[in-house]
């Protein structure tokens, strides 16, 4: 089992088909949820799923809603990020993440991460720290 980190390869052909809509305003609802080390996610990942889901106190199933930076571009790179998510007071044990359309029919997925190991909280914050939002660190870049 084994996280690879990708931009899913179904959530680019999506975006062809209008399926994503990152806008602030009248936007869909992307979550993050984590995941164990028994997860296995990749590029080929098509949609949220609870199989290997973190459980844990103060976490649920689906994760949390994140908050969107609208896109933008910069040169030739159009971009868009997400703003710093806790799961405060929990108690986890995680491996990586995915990022998932909450609002689109079925869930689908957006990208996987993997940590690089377990990272745990015991009744602490776990927080997911996103890089600059900008065109050569944002967590989604079109270039």
């Amino acid at each position: 089992m084994a996280i690879t980190q990708a931009m899913c390869t179904s959530f680019k052909k999506e975006l062809l088909e209008a399926k994503h809509n990152f806008l602030l305003s009248g936007g869909n609802t992307f979550n993050l949820a984590l995941y164990t080390s028994s997860a296995t996610m990749s590029a080929a990942t098509t949609a949220y799923s609870t199989n290997q889901e973190v459980s844990g106190t103060n976490y649920t199933a689906k994760g949390s809603a994140l908050t969107r930076i609208d896109p933008t571009t910069s040169g030739t790179t159009a971009f868009t990020d997400f703003a710093d998510l806790t799961f405060g007071t929990a108690t986890v044990t995680a491996r990586g993440c995915m990022i998932f359309n909450d609002t689109a029919t079925g869930d689908p997925s957006v990208a996987v991460f993997d940590f690089g190991g377990d990272k745990t909280s015991t009744a602490g914050s776990f927080t997911i720290t996103f890089p600059a939002a900008d065109a050569s660190n944002a967590v989604i870049r079109i270039a």
